[in-house]
């Protein structure tokens, strides 16, 4: 697409289907034509086709009343005169219009064109908005409120399709309010880059003469507060504007004059006092000031509080709002009000020189006025020296504008005496010393803080107010990585400082942390807020669908903030659900509608209302730059979401998905991530040989997937060294030395102690009801009784996996039948907020009861134990253990004699058999005779043979020799050697476990053996 101020495209009724005017009938006949017109042609069209216009329309709508003299036209008389003089000769056309469309001035480059031209582009008084002229350079720039270029063929009427325009709104510098468009019409082969520049500077000499009336405004008054002797000693002793700066600390200063601009935009009459941070206090003296002109003011004036730090002040009277002047809503008006004007120290303000009239633009340089310059040349009313009378501070002002003064008033001014004399307005005020004393006083003037008109002033606070909302959503918006509740930080600081209303739509997919691939299609509300509730917005979690003329829809395709002043005449807005919106009319008046653009990447739209005055342009550059700095912190919710989505991903995936089948222990678990990210927290339960299981929790130091790739890496290694039947101190050892590789292994090379990681593994022997534990820098177990007594074993705590050389010591502790064993990892128990003492205790509380399930024990734990917003992940392991029954279990001792196998033999078939283990009797006679007779060949006393009736048949021979046989595949010409191979081959798994003292070899068979 083509927008405003790029290369034109060809003008007139193209023939090979390719050109504007091609695309124009195409979209009047309802093709689609987006690739091919610009981005603001083509919303007017679509505007324009929404409100019923005909193509063919050309009656435009004419007032008869329209102003001939007022604020623009006088500001752009001399402009135009200029333009007319710079285009002699040429068939440019000049014209601007006021705010709502109505042309109210031409000029030709050549005179004679006003023969040839029909009435409406020759006459002032029609009307061009686009709502009643269609597609048109004035009525766009206004809809756009930017430069707009429209080309012959891109007229939604038929008029004009052979000629050109450029376009651009003429702005109130104070207010930022468009108070007119200036357009240029031209044959479209009088196209020229130059025209763009033309038009620009233009517009901002009618902008500098608007600001030059304001001025005028502001040194009448001041002139007034001057001549009628304001600013000289009265009753009360008060500070002179020299006085004020050598008296106060400029932090001070900024406090007073603040305050002073808040009376003055408030409209406010009679005094306040203000307490400094040092402890004094200034009484601010505000009383009306009216120029001859009959502009009406406020001055407000300093003077310092005679009674000590906290004794009460006499307040002259109560504030009260001066009638006839209403006070703004602080941030109801625009953002571009300019600087406060500051009278030069010593300046004579009535001195005579130059000055600007209403009329006249001279003396403006940038929104400041030099008020050296501001003399008596503008004539002033006949009683423009005496003070105002009582009933001047009823008069309504002449005009809105104005410009918030802070001048320092000279020692002496022309025209007023150098001593001393009573002030006006202030008699009655109370105050120290005599009115003869002030001439020798330290303070010989009241000082004059601050000086305007309450409706400039108001611009000037709400100025500030806006940066402070700047201010307040640097630290607001953004403080969590979640993508929902960016958003709604997002509406909370725009309400009520900036809109009403705010409503946020995000794709489905940016709520999942990703990129949507058609943000446009899959918009859902997420968020909805207000100054109150029950209006009828669509509300959160409804899917959004923006017609392509609505404003949503423009911004999101744009990709800039559009504003919609009154939503009564938003035909877009209007078209895209008439019961709902005409619904919302009810409770809202103006629009802004603003994309969340991040990176490139669009992730939603967020609308603004107000439900009583409009937006502005100023309030769209505010919602813009709001929205841009929650779009960013949206985007790195969203990419973290994303990042944190697929470690816990990994996370799972590399944690338990099931338990293993063994009788040991009834276990369950719990694993909950942290809300900022995911660490490396693990658990598992192993089952060994002997009946035995082993029970695991570590954590891996750290979070992100760095530390959840390690966790796997530790799982995977901890089970392989367990399932090797290592004790649990030697299984912390060979964890340690991984670790350590694991860093001097780092491919940054950032050296040791970048991976660390905690552990405690624990194996359990449900045969002798006794527990082995050992842990590596890890929080001690909770031991639950059967009778319920909670007890933290004493285990040595043994340093962190990583550091390596030092030892780990394993401590065996009885487990009774019922009794429970609950692992965790420190995230359950530590917390910055939280002393670990106290939730110790919190968690002895919640486990003494043994009768819970490990189920309900789990829950119960994380409900009144854990954080409520975990900073690091928790993993939690509860195992209730069972005694294997004696009956299930039967032993043999033997010497190491051959003879005894046979005897061994028997007496084990006939424990089976008493046991209907018939069918793997034969199976275990083999096993157990091979087994037995290595021992005796190979081992050394005692002998013991030992089996285990479970869920399998174990069959266990141990001796007192450490030496192990080894599985291999025997010749066909050895006599021996084939022993283990037959075991390997009758049992399910078979292996060695080494003892203090000797070793145990076992082999597991099913109990359908044959």
């Amino acid at each position: 697409m083509v927008r405003s101020g790029e290369e034109p495209r060809p003008a007139g009724r193209a023939t090979d289907g390719t050109g504007p005017a091609s695309l124009r009938e195409l979209f009047l006949q309802g093709e689609p034509v987006e690739t091919g017109v610009r981005t603001s042609i083509l919303n007017s069209w679509r505007r324009s086709r929404s409100l019923g216009l005909s193509p063919d329309t050309s009656d435009l709508p004419y007032l008869e009343d329209f102003d001939p003299g007022g604020r623009i036209v006088r500001a752009a008389l001399p402009v135009l005169d200029r333009l007319q003089a710079t285009f002699a000769g040429s068939q440019v056309n000049i014209s601007v219009a006021d705010a709502n469309g109505t042309v109210l001035l031409r000029r030709f480059g050549d005179p004679a064109m006003t023969r040839n031209l029909p009435a409406i582009q020759v006459v002032p008084g029609f009307v061009f908005a686009e709502q009643v002229a269609g597609t048109n350079g004035i009525g766009l720039a206004l809809a756009e409120r930017q430069l707009i270029r429209v080309y012959g063929a891109e007229h939604f009427a038929e008029r004009s399709q052979q000629s050109a325009c450029v376009a651009l709104p003429v702005r109130d510098p104070l207010s930022g309010r468009i108070e007119g468009v200036l357009c240029l019409g031209y044959p479209r082969g009088f196209e020229r880059p130059s025209l763009g520049v033309a038009i620009r500077r233009a517009a901002e000499g009618i902008e500098r003469r608007l600001l030059g009336q304001s001025s005028a405004r502001e040194r009448a008054l001041l002139r007034t507060y001057l001549a009628t002797g304001a600013g000289t000693a009265g009753p009360q002793r008060g500070v002179a504007s020299d006085a004020l700066a050598n008296e106060f600390h400029p932090r001070d200063q900024a406090i007073l004059r603040e305050k002073a601009a808040e009376l003055i935009s408030g409209a406010q009459l009679g005094a306040a006092e203000v307490t400094l941070p040092d402890g004094r206090r200034v009484t601010l003296v505000s009383r009306p000031v009216t120029s001859g002109s009959g502009v009406q003011g406020i001055a407000i004036e300093a003077v310092l509080s005679g009674s000590p730090a906290g004794e009460p002040l006499a307040i002259p009277h109560q504030m009260d709002e001066l009638s006839g002047l209403t006070a703004l809503t602080a941030l109801a008006v625009p953002l571009s009000a300019r600087p406060a004007l500051t009278l030069p120290s010593g300046h004579v303000a009535a001195s005579a020189g130059p000055v600007v009239t209403p009329d006249g633009d001279g003396g403006v340089d940038g929104g400041r006025t030099d008020l050296s310059t501001a003399g008596a040349s503008e004539p002033a009313a006949p009683d423009s020296t005496r003070a105002p009378a009582a009933s001047d501070s009823t008069r309504a002002p002449a005009a809105p504008d104005s410009v918030l003064a802070e001048p320092e008033v000279p020692p002496t001014a022309a025209g007023a005496p150098a001593g001393p004399r009573p002030a006006p307005g202030l008699a009655g005020a109370g105050g120290r010393g005599a009115a003869g004393e002030h001439s020798e006083a330290a303070f010989p003037a009241r000082g004059l803080v601050m000086l305007g008109e309450p409706q400039v002033g108001a611009y000037a606070l709400a100025a500030r107010r806006r940066l402070e909302l700047l201010s307040e959503a640097s630290t607001r918006i953004g403080t969590t990585l979640d993508v929902r509740r960016t958003a709604e930080e997002l509406a909370e600081t725009a309400v009520p400082g900036l809109a009403d209303f705010v409503t946020i739509d995000l794709p489905d997919a940016v709520l999942r942390g990703e990129e949507s691939a058609d943000p446009l299609a899959d918009l859902r509300r997420t968020v909805v807020h207000g100054i109150h509730e029950g209006l009828p917005f669509t509300p959160p979690g409804e899917r959004i669908d923006f017609g392509p003329t609505t404003p949503q829809l423009r911004c999101l395709s744009s990709g800039e903030a559009v504003l919609e002043p009154d939503l009564k005449a938003a035909a877009g807005w209007l078209a895209q659900d008439p019961e709902h919106t005409e619904r919302l009319l009810a409770h809202v008046h103006s629009l802004i509608a603003v994309p969340l653009m991040a990176r490139g990447v669009v992730l939603g739209v967020a609308g603004f209302y107000r439900a009583g005055s409009s937006f502005g342009d100023d309030d769209r550059s505010l919602a813009q730059e709001l929205a841009s700095r929650a779009a960013l912190s949206i985007d790195n919710a969203r990419r973290y979401t994303h990042e944190r989505t697929m470690v816990l991903a990994l996370q799972r995936r590399l944690l338990p998905h099931g338990l293993p089948d063994q009788d040991a222990v009834e276990v369950a678990h719990r694993y909950l991530p942290a809300e900022s990210d995911v660490g490396g927290d693990w658990y598992d339960v192993i089952p060994l040989s002997g009946a035995r299981v082993g029970l695991l929790v570590g954590d891996v130091v750290g979070h992100g997937m760095l530390s959840a790739a390690t966790m796997g890496r530790l799982r995977t290694a901890a089970r392989s060294f367990a399932e090797l039947d290592f004790p649990p101190e030697e299984v912390l050892t060979h964890l340690d030395n991984l670790v350590g590789r694991l860093d001097r292994d780092d491919p940054d090379g950032k050296g040791a102690g970048v991976i660390g990681a905690t552990c405690l593994y624990a194996v359990y022997d449900p045969t002798v009801q006794r527990c082995l534990m050992a842990r590596a820098g890890h929080p001690p177990p909770a031991l639950v009784h059967p009778d319920g007594t909670v007890t933290y074993p004493d285990l040595p705590a043994g340093p962190p996996l990583g550091l390596g050389g030092l030892p780990f010591d394993a401590v065996e502790v009885d487990l009774p039948a019922g009794s429970q064993l609950v692992l965790y990892t420190d995230g359950l128990i530590e917390d910055r907020h939280r002393d670990v003492d106290l939730v110790l205790e919190q968690l002895r509380e919640a486990l003494a009861h043994p009768e819970r399930a490990p189920e309900e024990t789990c829950q119960a734990v994380l409900d009144t134990v854990a954080p409520a917003h975990p900073h690091d992940d928790i993993a939690l392991l509860v195992a209730r253990v069972h005694a294997l029954d004696p009956d299930r279990i039967a032993t043999w001792e033997l010497s190491a004699d051959p003879a005894l196998v046979g005897e061994v033999r028997a007496s084990a078939m006939r424990w089976l058999s008493d046991r209907g283990l018939d069918e793997t009797a034969f199976a275990a006679e083999l096993i157990l005779s091979e087994l037995i007779t290595n021992a005796i060949r190979h081992g050394a006393e005692p002998i013991r043979v030992r089996l285990l009736y479970r869920r399998t048949l174990i069959c266990e021979v141990s001796d007192a020799s450490n030496t192990a046989p080894h599985l291999r595949r025997a010749a066909s010409t050895d006599e021996g050697g084939r022993g283990l191979f037959l075991v390997a081959q009758l049992s399910q798994s078979w292996g060695t476990r080494y003892l203090p003292e000797g070793k145990v070899i076992w082999a597991e068979c099913g109990l359908d053996a044959a």
